[in-house]
């Protein structure tokens, strides 16, 4: 499949720079694959949506702040260090990360972030400004982040004006009600529209949740780039499967229960996992699946997800679930009837 058959014009007004007011007020469009039906609801009619036949999984992952900002120690000169990921094969103190200004970095230059945390990089790495680096640090490292770290949003997100108040409304707002284990560089962005309230009133209405984690990277995000969308290569992510969720799924699963997967990489997890293993397995894992049309899924039966960028790996995950020229119709609505758009903006039910 060709590339710019998952290209679409997006007005750029229509990309949200702020969330919806309250976390549940973002609008909701439902696409109905049986009657070929597209809805315009708000988030918290989900509730009217789902029932004790639906297992909720959701993707409990905390976003680190992972933007740094620091300066050469033998001459001062700003640099920022954006966190990726551990190394693959390496201890806990080696970590893939984006440079920047690149060039002013070889290895073995210092970089000081503050007292209690110093930055070396190793080596470069394949991708441009990503380097290697070893961190040296006093005491724990996310309580380090968490001080004197930045929240990474999104480049199509602008703050011109970063205010501590807009900081702090940032770490707030780009996380989960539900966010447990630290580790990823960008949300979950289904998941924000969730709040404790509406998931109470699901579990009162017997709809049971079951929590995977998985670790979110740069590379869920980026546009491909191949002509020919069989050549991309999808960043690797680690992902974690409980005992419990595991249970949970795989009953569910054994007695015709649909299972709702919330957020793209709540799919690619327990996709992966089935295709590793068969069934769903507890473990500690990667994947690197990439799902595009015609895929067949295997475990995931419905999808609440954001609207996604033009020619990314997630519409074209979406499309595939969906069937291509059903989501872009329900994008084409989306535009006309101007809903918000990306990380921050509205979602979408795929039943």
């Amino acid at each position: 499949m060709n590339i710019s058959e998952f290209d679409y014009e997006l007005p750029l007004d229509l990309i949200a720079q702020m969330p919806a007011d309250k976390r549940d007020n973002s609008r909701l469009m439902v696409l109905d694959r049986q009657n070929h039906s597209v809805s315009h609801k708000h988030f918290f009619d989900i509730v009217d949506y789902l029932n004790e036949n639906d297992l909720l999984v959701l993707n409990d992952t905390k976003v680190i702040p992972a933007r740094l900002f620091g300066v050469k120690e033998e001459t001062g000169a700003k640099i920022e260090v954006f966190l990726l990921n551990p190394s693959k094969g390496k201890d806990a103190n080696f970590w893939d990360v984006l440079v920047k200004p690149s060039k002013r970095i070889k290895s073995g230059t210092v970089i000081k972030i503050c007292d209690d945390l110093i930055i070396v990089p190793v080596k470069k790495l394949e991708d441009a400004g990503e380097w290697q680096v070893e961190l040296h640090y006093k005491g724990n490292l996310y309580d380090i982040l968490n001080k004197v770290g930045n929240i990474p949003l999104p480049p199509y997100i602008e703050r011109k004006e970063q205010t501590e108040e807009l900081k702090e409304f940032d770490k707030v707002r780009y996380q989960t009600v539900y966010a447990h284990n630290e580790g990823s560089v960008a949300a979950p962005t289904a998941g924000l529209h969730f709040t404790s309230e509406i998931l109470q009133k699901l579990k009162d209405k017997g709809v049971d949740i079951a929590y995977v984690t998985l670790n979110v990277g740069l590379g869920t995000f980026r546009p491909v780039k191949c002509e020919n969308i069989t050549e991309h290569k999808m960043h690797s992510e680690t992902f974690e499967i409980s005992k419990e969720a595991a249970e949970k799924i795989n009953n569910a699963k054994s007695n015709g229960k649909n299972i709702v997967a919330v957020g793209t990489t709540s799919v690619r997890t327990l996709e992966t996992a089935f295709q590793k293993f068969g069934c769903i397995r507890p473990c500690h894992d990667s994947s690197e699946l990439f799902i595009y049309p015609p895929y067949e899924f295997k475990v995931v039966d419905k999808l609440i997800t954001n609207f996604h960028l033009p020619k990314s790996t997630l519409l074209m995950l979406v499309s595939a679930l969906a069937g291509k020229d059903f989501i872009f119709e329900g994008y084409r609505q989306a535009v006309e009837q101007k809903y918000r758009f990306f990380s921050y903006g509205d979602c979408m039910f795929i039943k």
